[in-house]
């Protein structure tokens, strides 16, 4: 069982504590050469030194940008396995799934299956109001942007899964011993890590309800099939194809995409609809594809049985 493979009598929750600081530490040393970057770009060309992150990210091209952003998550995803192997003498399998082996099936399926209602999504929104968009494609600087997102960004979103879905899904476990409240928390510190983002100061906080809507989808998937992979095909997809699709001046990335949105944001029923509508019928369908049961059980039951894994 996926949360069982963490909890063992030594792996005790202060372990978790300094394991994410190590974690973030390793964040911040990937965020050196951008901040490398910004000091040398504003020293040479004699610029005011951006105060907002916002000014920071229009500084450079935004393939450039987005390189140098991304090579956090690379130093991140490295203090994660160093902390699973050296900390809780764990494998990145045992916070990965339950499998003898990651299901890359499952990844290829969730991948796909959101890659489908994204882009039916952005149709119909694109058919209903087709004056809120331009095309934004230049085939170079989109070809990068291909190149580099397909490699960057899905180390992004693994990162994140294996923090949220993953590491802090286990070490809230071993803490509460129940499934209800792993699934929880890590929802919630999910979303309000995305406070930051430029999308909340201009459409409020009621878009906290799809952040911390889509963290409690992703948790949900990963109890019910017992691992990772569905959720990181789902998040890989979400992000690399909101990447590669459509771009705003607003967004928290400017990217060569194909389309650039020129509507001025707002939370309206866009905010609410993929977390009451999208997500529960993406349960259900993998629900009848991976033959899920006995959801109360495993969403919100005890867990008493401590494995020991090596």
């Amino acid at each position: 069982m996926f949360l069982e493979q963490g909890i063992k009598p030594e792996n005790k929750f202060w372990k978790y504590l300094v394991g994410s600081v190590f974690i973030i530490a390793a964040s911040f040393v990937g965020q050196i050469p951008i901040t490398a970057a910004v000091f040398y770009k504003t020293f040479s060309e004699k610029k005011a030194f951006p105060t907002t992150n916002e000014g920071v990210m229009k500084m450079f091209e935004s393939n450039t940008t987005l390189f140098l952003v991304m090579i956090s998550f690379t130093f991140a995803f490295a203090g994660i396995y160093f902390v699973v192997k050296y900390i809780h003498h764990q494998t990145l399998l045992s916070v990965t799934t339950s499998r003898p082996k990651v299901d890359w099936s499952r990844i290829c399926f969730s991948f796909f299956l959101w890659t489908f209602f994204s882009l039916l999504s952005f149709l119909f929104v694109y058919l209903r109001a087709p004056e809120q968009f331009v095309l934004n494609f230049k085939l170079i600087p989109f070809l990068i942007l291909v190149v580099l997102g397909s490699i960057l960004i899905p180390i992004q979103t693994s990162t994140e899964e294996y923090v949220f879905r993953g590491y802090l899904m286990q070490g809230f476990a071993n803490l509460a011993r129940n499934r209800w409240f792993p699934l929880l928390m890590t929802s919630v510190i999910f979303g309000s890590m995305h406070w930051a983002n430029p999308e909340v100061a201009k459409m409020g906080n009621v878009i906290m309800i799809y952040y911390i809507g889509t963290g409690l989808f992703l948790g949900i998937i990963t109890l019910m099939d017992e691992g990772m992979e569905l959720a990181l095909g789902f998040h890989a997809a979400n992000n690399l194809v909101g990447a590669l699709l459509v771009t705003s001046d607003w967004s928290v990335f400017q990217t060569h995409s194909i389309f650039k949105d020129l509507s001025e944001p707002s939370a309206g029923i866009d905010v609410i609809l993929p977390v009451v509508v999208i997500y529960p019928i993406l349960l259900f369908i993998f629900s009848k594809k991976y033959g899920w049961t006995n959801w109360k059980e495993r969403l919100t039951g005890d867990i008493n049985k401590i494995e020991v894994i090596n």
